[in-house]
């Protein structure tokens, strides 16, 4: 509540790229199997979402241990988690709100949705589960570098994770190597996933997406926190001004 700018111009950000994929480079590019690109991308854009408000989240961690105030935090009797969890819990906060607003705004273009309300309950749970697991990545190396380092460490796994997936350009139009390793993406499963759960085309007509998109969506989080979260505990408790 007192700095609002983050969460807003993050927001932002991520109607910005909705709008420029959507509305300026949507005609040029098609799906496979046939589709309108507009259901393709909407789902997409909402993993990116969820992968783009990481770097807030380590910035806001990095500062916090260079200026000493987790070190305050380390003399009391609390968990090497707790701080940690407090910081995840915010931003999945914001999370949900970001995610309701997309939502609108795809709507609001012409994104159509297919879905009975489980499955779309379903959907959005997968998008904030791997929006937790990716914030224990974030933290760990908000943790570990303290510096401006740790923003720049964020955005080079952000940015290559994030394109060289099948969020924004379907995986089929890709080198058959690169589109291997797009599949494996976990923003990939996720991506796919929620199309699926929400009736909208995926791109893909062959590989382990087609029948196993959700059960990866619902592995690769889990995978991702159950190693990131002790490293996250362990980098508090091993921190030095």
């Amino acid at each position: 509540m007192r700095q609002p700018s983050t969460p807003i111009f993050g927001l932002l950000f991520s109607l910005m790229l909705l709008l420029i994929f959507a509305l300026l480079f949507g005609g040029a590019i098609g799906v496979p199997g046939g589709g309108d690109y507009l259901g393709f991308l909407v789902p997409g854009m909402l993993t990116m979402a969820m992968m783009f408000g990481v770097e807030a989240t380590t910035s806001a961690m990095a500062r916090d241990a260079r200026k000493g105030i987790t070190d305050r935090f380390r003399s009391m009797p609390i968990g090497s988690a707790s701080v940690s969890l407090g910081r995840v819990g915010a931003d999945m906060a914001n999370s949900v709100v970001e995610l309701v607003v997309l939502i609108a705004a795809g709507l609001l273009i012409g994104w159509s949705v297919d879905a009975d309300p489980g499955s779309a309950v379903l959907a959005v749970v997968l998008l904030l589960a791997l929006r937790f697991a990716v914030l224990w990545v974030g933290i760990f190396l908000g943790l570990s570098f303290r510096g401006e380092g740790a923003t720049t460490a964020v955005q080079v796994l952000v940015w290559p994770f994030g394109f060289l997936s099948a969020a924004i350009i379907p995986v089929e139009t890709m080198p058959d190597w690169l589109g291997a390793v797009a599949a494996w993406n976990p923003i990939s499963a996720t991506a796919t996933a929620v199309r699926q759960l929400l009736g909208n085309p995926t791109g893909f007509s062959e590989g382990p997406l087609v029948d196993g998109a959700v059960l990866l969506a619902v592995g690769w989080p889990l995978l991702i926190t159950a190693i990131f979260l002790p490293l996250s505990s362990h980098a508090y408790r091993k921190l030095r001004r």
